[in-house]
């Protein structure tokens, strides 16, 4: 019996790795620092070639539109498949609900009222085991929970290669200042923890960062930093970067704008049965001020 592939639109951009991944997955507010009595911002959600341009397919959150069909004329075989979570967290630690949320054929789209000042975080976790082999000479995958991979990857797959995956996808605003409650990392996978808050970023500024995993320091994560707008310029304008012995990476923002950040480590260390390597990616929008 032929598995059946099962993707959402996270975990696909997850499974790619950094250096080919040509879909990629991000939200996009309308903007990260916001002043007024009663601001709002709008986001969108997608999986794109370009950033950030809507082309490909949306972004797929639980409670945002109608989650019970496939968007009209998506992509050939794309089939109702469970969306990813998305969290939305106010200064003060409690959870926040996204309003007037919609999917479309390229995107979904939804709000958030800042209600209180501060430091908001949306934010989206993902993490699973995923599982390539040779079946009749053709090349078999598979994505699902620890429990489901017993019963649906066959025991004596040929070439089976089993990963330990996880990925985490950020947005931070800021009503009025900036606060730091929502900075704080769970512990759990890779993870951002700002040096330099992520809503005071400058053009011309150096900013620093450091990425923890499982909560500590992670060394060599491989950082790419590429300004939104790549559809419009003949060069990427990647930035690339490591983590230092800290996790420390310090990142120059040359223009102000929006940029979409990724990090990505690989690693044979703190890894699960069945799998036999970890990877665990990280990707965040930020936006850039000008002086």
């Amino acid at each position: 019996m032929k598995p059946m592939i099962k993707w959402t639109a996270m975990a696909l951009a997850v499974c790619l790795p950094l250096s080919a991944q040509a879909h990629r997955a991000w939200m996009l507010p309308s903007a990260t620092v916001l002043s007024g009595e009663d601001p709002w911002i709008t986001v969108d959600a997608a999986v794109s070639n370009d950033l950030f341009y809507f082309e490909h397919f949306p972004l797929r959150l639980q409670g945002i539109g109608q989650l019970d069909q496939a968007p009209a004329g998506g992509p050939p075989g794309m089939r109702p498949r469970p969306a990813a979570q998305l969290q939305v967290i106010a200064p003060d630690g409690s959870q926040v609900q996204p309003e007037n949320g919609s999917i479309g054929r390229y995107r979904s789209t939804f709000d958030v009222h800042l209600t209180e000042k501060g430091t908001y975080k949306l934010a989206i976790a993902n993490s699973g085991l995923v599982a390539r082999w040779k079946e009749n000479g053709e090349t078999r995958r598979w994505m699902g929970n620890p429990d489901a991979f017993a019963k649906e990857v066959p025991a004596k797959a040929e070439d089976l290669q089993v990963s330990q995956n996880s990925s985490r996808m950020e947005v931070f605003a800021t009503s009025g200042a900036p606060t730091k409650t929502v900075l704080e990392p769970t512990g759990k996978g890779l993870e951002l923890s700002p040096v330099t808050h992520p809503n005071d970023l400058y053009a011309g500024e150096a900013a620093e960062f450091v990425f923890l995993l499982d909560g500590k320091p992670a060394a060599d994560v491989e950082i790419s930093v590429i300004p939104g707008g790549n559809r419009y310029r003949d060069d990427l304008g990647e930035i690339n970067a490591k983590t230092d012995a800290q996790g420390k990476v310090s990142i120059t923002w040359p223009d102000a704008g929006m940029y979409w950040l990724e990090a990505e480590l690989t690693s044979d260390k703190g890894v699960s049965k069945p799998a036999t390597e970890r990877r665990a990616s990280y990707s965040a929008t930020l936006e850039v001020l000008p002086q």
